[in-house]
């Protein structure tokens, strides 16, 4: 249909400035869309990775399925161990506050369920976190106080198998 144009190495920075402004403008598929730009010239940019993780997750309330396994895709990307477990917590929370919002049977308990596995890896990222950097501490703390103040958050119940006995 079309092919696409490659932007310039040297159009790289200015590009990812753009990218982080359409995001903060909620354009957050302009912004995934510059960032895939960006990456087809700097596969290794880490910034316009984390940009594109963010970017995704930003869409997560209009397309939940697709865009989590778009968001996942870009985890193995990032070179650094500590990030991957801090974005994957961010993935993780991101996908915990679409499922408190829906009213769904079992939506209580899915995003119970995904603010549990988000302060997982908040806590993996607390472990090997850089010196002086509480993003991790920060994010777990902020889980913790939503599953606190939200009653509809608790576990999924936990269903007693009781088998028929014939006489």
């Amino acid at each position: 249909m079309f092919t696409l144009k490659r932007i310039s190495a040297s159009g790289v920075p200015a590009a990812l400035q753009k990218a982080e402004r359409y995001r903060l403008l909620n354009d957050s598929s302009a912004a995934e869309s510059i960032c895939r730009d960006i990456i087809e010239v700097d596969p290794d940019n880490q910034q316009a990775l984390i940009v594109l993780l963010l970017s995704i997750t930003d869409q997560f309330p209009d397309e939940l399925g697709d865009a989590l396994r778009r968001a996942r895709e870009v985890l193995p990307l990032l070179r650094d161990e500590y990030k991957r477990a801090y974005y994957a917590g961010i993935i993780c929370e991101r996908r915990a506050k679409v499922q408190r919002r829906q009213s769904t049977p079992g939506s209580g308990s899915m995003a119970y369920d995904s603010f549990h596995e988000a302060m997982e890896w908040y806590e993996k990222a607390e472990s090997m976190r850089p010196s002086g950097n509480d993003e991790a501490i920060l994010r777990w703390n902020t889980c913790a106080r939503v599953l606190a103040s939200d009653d509809h958050l608790r576990p999924r119940p936990v269903e007693q198998y009781e088998p028929v006995l014939e006489d």
